[in-house]
């Protein structure tokens, strides 16, 4: 027997099936029936990338009932075939959720919210920098596809080097800015906030820690704003611990820089994290919760980035249906802010490598 995904795949014709179980109800004083019809807009989501990450992704936007489609799309046909029945299998136990998966990317049209995952997996020792020439000539096929398929949709880029990634999706989608949002420290933050959390017996959740700018070596601890439950965190830390000078500090930022380069030198990828990192975004977005993450935005004229230099980097940006809503300018120490244009220099140098 042929395998399948569907009953219509085996040959057995759909239409109408559902009528030897239930009786028709009337939907108006006369007694007549009309055809059922979605009483609201389903929400589409599509995943670009069907390896460790873009599964992880759509596995958590799945259980965490965020869309009423999922399109999964990935160059290798058995794999992304493969993963979707697994998902498939697994509808008696989750929220009712269209799966769809193909090799061409028409398969995403009409999406409210494009993933892109696809790209280069880092290999242990690899800096997230050293993946930007192999993955811009991936980009240069998927993205202007995207664009024309769903042109309405908010593109989400996941792949490293993320920052440079998203301005690349942005001047070949031709999308406005608001609609073009790259990951970015979204999870480093969430690392950092892990650790100060472990450190201070609390829930990460109560944790309010920023990392901004790169994702990346250059990213920027944001410690004079962080909070627990509201109450300044640091000046307490220093003057109960003498050990929390300034090379500490920067000891606990490259812990947090260094964490995912250690899962994946433990496991060979990152996968767990990351999804549950994007689908709080999907959430935020498709759910208009004007939620605060820091996700890598376009941020000339942010604390004196140059107003020519047209650079991403994370920072921290209200989310809503309508993509970037708007992003505080929050304020930074002059170290800080000193330690953000470094930070910016080094993605803007590596973007005029592009020539975009």
């Amino acid at each position: 027997m042929k395998k399948a995904s569907s009953l219509m795949e085996l040959g057995f014709d759909a239409n109408g099936a559902s009528s030897g179980f239930f009786r028709p109800v009337a939907d108006d004083a006369a007694g007549v029936v009309t055809p059922t019809s979605h009483r609201r807009r389903l929400t589409k989501v599509s995943v670009i990338g069907a390896g460790n990450v873009g599964m992880a992704i759509a596995q958590t936007i799945l259980t965490r009932d965020l869309a009423d489609e999922i399109a999964l799309v990935d160059a290798l046909p058995d794999k992304l075939r493969g993963e979707m029945l697994d998902l498939q299998h697994a509808a008696a136990f989750l929220p009712r959720t269209r799966l769809v998966s193909d090799t061409d990317i028409a398969v995403t049209k009409g999406s409210d919210l494009a993933i892109v995952t696809a790209g280069a997996r880092q290999i242990p020792g690899e800096t997230r920098l050293n993946l930007l020439q192999r993955n811009v000539a991936l980009f240069r096929k998927i993205v202007p596809a995207l664009a024309e398929h769903s042109p309405d949709a908010i593109l989400l880029i996941v792949s490293n080097p993320v920052d440079i990634l998203t301005y690349v999706a942005w001047k070949l989608s031709g999308f406005p800015v608001n609609r073009v949002i790259g990951s970015g420290t979204n999870l480093d933050s969430s690392r950092f906030r892990f650790l100060l959390a472990e450190h201070l017996d609390v829930n990460a959740q109560d944790v309010q820690a920023h990392m901004v700018g790169e994702h990346g070596d250059s990213s920027v601890a944001i410690w004079s704003t962080v909070s627990v439950a509201g109450m300044p965190v640091l000046k307490s830390l220093q003057e109960s611990h003498s050990s929390f000078d300034e090379e500490a500090l920067e000891g606990i930022r490259r812990a947090v820089v260094n964490s995912a380069y250690e899962v994946i030198s433990l496991k060979g990828y990152t996968s767990w994290a990351i999804g549950y990192s994007v689908a709080n975004l999907v959430a935020s977005i498709l759910r208009d919760q004007r939620r605060i993450h820091p996700v890598s935005v376009l941020a000339t004229g942010f604390h004196g980035i140059a107003d020519d230099h047209e650079v991403f980097l994370s920072l921290p940006a209200r989310l809503g249906r309508g993509g970037v809503l708007g992003v505080a300018d929050m304020e930074l120490t002059e170290e800080e802010a000193k330690r953000l244009r470094k930070s910016a220099k080094t993605l803007w140098e590596n973007t005029q490598l592009l020539g975009l």
